[in-house]
């Protein structure tokens, strides 16, 4: 019975919802359980990527060309806003990684990736028209290497 009233909770906050399911989505990552990866990510995925050329790390994975155990993603930070999911992590001075997912009816359907990018996330208000800095990288080694920096406008 507490089951049936948890997923009855979650149902109803979204944003506590896409985060399990993005959770949900580096854990058969992690497994390589590609069925479970096909029943989270729509087939149409739409995927945009800014960082060096051979680090295309996370498409390689979704579309089979690599397998799972050649790059572990491992989230450090996991912060949603509205339909948006977003992960970083880091691996030592050479890997730093951003995922911004979209989910839409439980599915994810857009995925940005950010590699040794600096990223700032601004909330557009609609009111106003202002934007809102709403989350902002983190990576532990900043200070010590010249990150290109991006802003994304939700």
């Amino acid at each position: 019975m507490p089951e049936k009233d948890q997923e009855i909770s979650l149902a109803s906050m979204p944003e506590v919802w896409n985060k399990k399911i993005v959770k949900m989505l580096y854990k058969a990552l992690a497994r390589g359980d590609t069925e479970t990866i096909a029943m989270l990510v729509a087939a149409d995925l739409e995927w945009w990527y800014h960082g060096p050329p051979q680090c295309h790390h996370m498409m390689k994975i979704l579309t089979g060309e690599s397998r799972h155990t050649e790059f572990k993603f491992k989230p450090r930070s996991i912060m949603v806003i509205g339909d948006r999911v977003i992960l970083e992590g880091w691996d030592g001075l050479k890997a730093y990684w951003v995922h911004v997912w979209t989910l839409e009816e439980d599915m994810i359907v857009h995925f940005r990736e950010y590699y040794n990018t600096w990223l700032t996330v601004l909330l557009k208000v609609p009111e106003t028209g202002d934007e809102v800095p709403v989350w902002q990288s983190d990576p532990r080694e900043r200070s010590k290497r010249s990150l290109p920096d991006l802003v994304l406008a939700i």
